[in-house]
């Protein structure tokens, strides 16, 4: 082969075939070398105190209780303390116009003074005091579908409208109940720090005990609360009976008592409160309170 055409191939191949010199891809020269940008300088930190544990327990907030300013009571609580009325009942007298502050008709809401002078408008109404034996099965207040209650059995059978009961007494209990139209006796009755007496007769499912006695009136322990000392006397006629004399009134306190003890309780009823007896009344019967009898029961009730 010709020396002359082995060198044009050559030149052809370094060329690649374009005619021109073979361009490199590689960079020519020596590259930049990157710098990194200098991250900004923080300010320096002040160094803390050092805190006590002590220091670290927060202390938990606890509400302001916020009082009143308002000079004076309100009203329907001055009428109540001055036992002129309950609460409820003064409410009624005020919203009927029936109370003056000053000479002026007083407002629901009004509060009194103790330079204010209070009247009662016009008449009062006579009050009424009986006592009455609820019987088995009668509601004493709020009855339910197909139930009866006191008011509407005095209502039905007497046509007696204008006294409401004082107190309760349970459905499946009977015996004695006040009732009355006057709302001063309703807190001093039965506030249970009074320690009025109330005596019931108490028939249960086997025979009374000594024992059993003694624990009734040191107090029995129902869900958490002693009840007060109380006086329990058997019965020398029925080995199953006894009368219990109690300063307070929990919610079924005595079936309660006697159930904690292992008795079931057959028969309740009440027979006196305070100086009042239920004698020879009958369910449903009642009679009037009267006059030395009603003395003594506002007088122990502190109301002249």
């Amino acid at each position: 082969m010709n020396p002359i055409r082995r060198r044009e191939d050559a030149n052809r191949r370094r060329t690649n075939g374009v005619g021109g010199p073979k361009r490199s891809t590689e960079r020519v020269g020596k590259s930049r070398p990157k710098v990194k940008k200098a991250a900004p300088k923080r300010p320096a930190r002040a160094k803390r105190a050092p805190v006590s544990l002590d220091a670290k327990r927060r202390e938990p907030k606890v509400p302001v209780a916020v009082s009143s300013n308002l000079p004076g009571i309100r009203l329907n609580k001055y009428l109540a303390d001055q036992g002129i009325a309950s609460r409820r009942e003064a409410d009624v007298l005020i919203e009927t116009k029936k109370i003056l502050i000053n000479g002026k008709v007083a407002k629901v809401g009004d509060r009194v003074l103790p330079t204010d002078t209070v009247e009662l408008a016009g008449e009062t109404k006579l009050k009424r005091y009986i006592a009455y034996y609820k019987g088995r099965g009668i509601i004493t207040h709020s009855p339910g579908e197909k139930e009866i209650d006191i008011v509407t059995r005095l209502k039905k059978d007497y046509g007696i409208t204008d006294v409401t009961p004082v107190g309760r007494l349970d459905k499946d209990s009977e015996g004695l109940i006040i009732l009355s139209n006057d709302g001063r006796i309703t807190g001093p009755l039965l506030d249970p720090e009074s320690n009025h007496e109330k005596e019931y007769t108490v028939t249960v499912d086997k025979n009374v005990t000594p024992a059993f006695c003694k624990l009734m009136e040191l107090g029995v322990m129902i869900e958490g609360y002693r009840t007060k000392p109380a006086v329990a006397i058997p019965s020398p006629k029925n080995q199953k009976r006894f009368n219990l004399i109690i300063t307070e009134g929990k919610k079924h306190q005595i079936r309660r008592m006697c159930a904690a003890l292992g008795y079931q309780v057959t028969s309740l009823k009440r027979v006196r409160i305070m100086n009042i007896e239920a004698g020879a009344l009958k369910p449903n019967q009642y009679r009037k309170i009267g006059s030395q009898e009603l003395q003594t029961f506002l007088s122990e009730l502190g109301i002249s």
